[in-house]
């Protein structure tokens, strides 16, 4: 990660309030679920301890539900850009980190190989003429 891409991580966190009774009773450091990150991937990478995002959803307590949260309010008026951005995931706790591909990634170094939803034994690609014309043996068939 450059400096301006840690700059603009960092500054997704600045909204965050971690000041909650939450962490008083709570050690960030003591967190079963956290991974060992790797040194690289501590560089302004936010918060250890829960905060409370800017719709008043406290994130990092392993509990996933919240009735502060929007997804727990959904109607057809609710824009699904509201459950995005960094406000929604804790930087250190969050349960996608336990996963086989970023436990290598953040722990090991090691990069992912493959594309997620891959299977190999199954073309899911339809045609598509990006020129805007079939190509020839398409048009043969009409």
């Amino acid at each position: 990660m450059n400096d301006k891409e840690n700059r603009d991580k960092n500054a997704s966190y600045e909204q965050v309030d971690t000041g909650i009774s939450y962490n008083a009773k709570n050690d960030p450091e003591l967190d079963p679920f956290e991974i060992n990150f790797r040194q690289e991937f501590h560089q302004n990478r936010g918060p250890r301890k829960a905060f409370v995002n800017e719709y008043g959803v406290l994130i990092g307590d392993h509990i996933y539900q919240s009735e502060q949260s929007p997804l727990e309010q959904w109607s057809d008026e609710t824009d699904p850009a509201t459950m995005s951005g960094d406000q929604w995931v804790h930087p250190y706790k969050d349960v996608g980190f336990q996963t086989t591909e970023n436990r290598e990634l953040f722990e090991q170094g090691i990069v992912p190989q493959g594309y997620p939803f891959m299977h190999s034994d199954k073309d899911v690609a339809y045609k598509s003429y990006p020129s805007g014309e079939p190509d020839e043996k398409d048009a043969d068939q009409k």
